[in-house]
């Protein structure tokens, strides 16, 4: 009984919020709470729902202060050298201008927002390609590479979702993939330099002049990011310094990441923003994007504390394994790696996460594999989740770019896949899954 009504959740929870009729943040609470009511859990609801949301609290305050660190980087101008740099070296050469985007983009989506990562990289690039005669959709395909792997950082959405669902801190999760999702970008520069390389035999090296474009690039992107006025270029030297230091420190583990990103967070602003009325208007330009994916994660706790209180996610994940051959279980984690690729195309993150990963998490232990095993399996899929037409960043990036998305993920997908298969081959080496 309680693995149908689990499953009926789940059902109930994936369709509302992907036929639109509720958002993903009022059906992750209150479909849970629906259906704890009628399984006759009423009363204990209660404590249910407050474990679970403390189980995740930690992760959301993370995620909200590096959501906010990187985007005082950002305001501030940290990368304005690196775009400069980029543009003076590649000139006229397609192939440097397509490596030159993977490094930008890769750059850029330290932050775990595909919003920010399409507009700064397209901004910087697109006068370049359209000036060259270069294909758009190639500037389109890197970018969403790029953020196909860097996707995986704990403040970029899934692998939050993933630590909620699952219940595990950073450390657990997102250490061991680092080196993963290392390979993950090397493929990206390899397909870049072949996409590069397609080009420059199609269009030859063009001799351009550099101030030209660099002060067209910079304009575009001074109008679709941030006020000049909130740049800080001679800060950049200590804001690269505290950047390279806060990801020492989060690989070495000496501290636990929401500490590390509070502190690095209270030193940015102060140092570059001084004056209060320039702090409180930077915190407010991003609060909109932290808000966003910090609510979601909190309300999370809700569907996970009664998913598990009620043992509901036990009985469905006994049901679960009874239908998984026997030879099959010691493979679950690299079927969950290609597996999460279609899953988060043709459903949200929200609903892959929480209403499909737990169970499959729940069913692998049966095998004796870990959940954090199965969670960082999960995530290898993203790079094919960003191609998704459920993904609002990708939108813009089609807007910004002007192309079709038919024919973006026509283009893009062979190379999204071999970005999952790379991936699950270094997974698999190194251990991590």
């Amino acid at each position: 009984m309680l693995s149908i009504l689990g499953f009926s959740m789940i059902a109930v929870f994936m369709y509302l919020i992907m036929s639109k009729r509720l958002s993903a943040l009022v059906a992750i609470m209150l479909v849970p709470i629906i259906f704890g009511v009628i399984g006759g859990f009423f009363t204990e609801l209660g404590p249910m729902m407050q474990e679970g949301v403390e189980g995740i609290a930690s992760t959301a305050i993370m995620i909200l202060f590096a959501i906010l660190y990187f985007g005082i980087m950002i305001d501030s101008g940290l990368f304005d050298p690196l775009i400069s740099k980029i543009l003076k070296i590649v000139k006229g050469d397609p192939l440097k201008i397509v490596v030159g985007t993977a490094i930008l983009s890769m750059t850029v989506a330290l932050d775990g927002d595909g919003t920010t990562t399409y507009i700064i990289t397209v901004s910087a690039l697109l006068p370049l390609y359209k000036r060259l005669g270069m294909n758009k959709i190639i500037l389109a395909t890197v970018a969403m590479l790029s953020m196909g792997v860097m996707n995986m950082t704990p403040w970029g959405g899934a692998s939050a979702m993933a630590m909620a669902s699952l219940n595990l801190d950073a450390s657990e999760l997102f250490l061991p993939m680092i080196p993963v999702m290392g390979f993950g970008l090397i493929w990206v520069l390899v397909v870049a330099f072949i996409l590069g390389k397609g080009e420059r035999k199609r269009l030859g090296v063009v001799e351009i002049q550099h101030n030209h474009t660099n002060s067209e690039a910079n304009s575009e992107l001074a109008a679709t990011t941030v006020s000049r006025d909130y740049r800080r270029p001679k800060l950049v030297w200590f804001n690269f310094i505290l950047t390279i230091m806060l990801m020492a420190s989060l690989i070495i583990d000496f501290m636990s990441l929401t500490i590390l990103f509070m502190i690095a967070f209270a030193i940015a602003l102060l140092v570059n923003y001084p004056d209060l009325k320039d702090q409180q208007d930077r915190i407010a330009v991003h609060s909109k994007n932290a808000l966003a994916v910090v609510s979601i994660v909190i309300a999370a706790g809700i569907f996970t504390g009664i998913m598990s209180g009620t043992k509901m996610i036990d009985a469905m994940a006994i049901t679960l394994v009874s239908f998984i051959p026997e030879s099959f279980g010691p493979f679950l984690p690299v079927i969950v790696a290609y597996a999460s690729a279609p899953f988060t195309f043709f459903m949200s993150n929200n609903a892959f996460y929480f209403g499909v990963l737990p169970i499959i998490a729940q069913a692998a232990d049966a095998y004796g594999i870990s959940a954090a095993e199965i969670g960082r399996a999960s995530l290898i899929g993203q790079p094919i989740h960003v191609l998704s037409p459920l993904v609002a960043a990708a939108h813009l990036l089609i807007g910004l770019v002007g192309t079709d998305f038919g024919d973006l993920q026509r283009f893009a997908v062979k190379w999204a896949l071999g970005t999952v298969t790379v991936m699950t081959i270094a997974a698999i080496i190194l251990g991590v899954i």
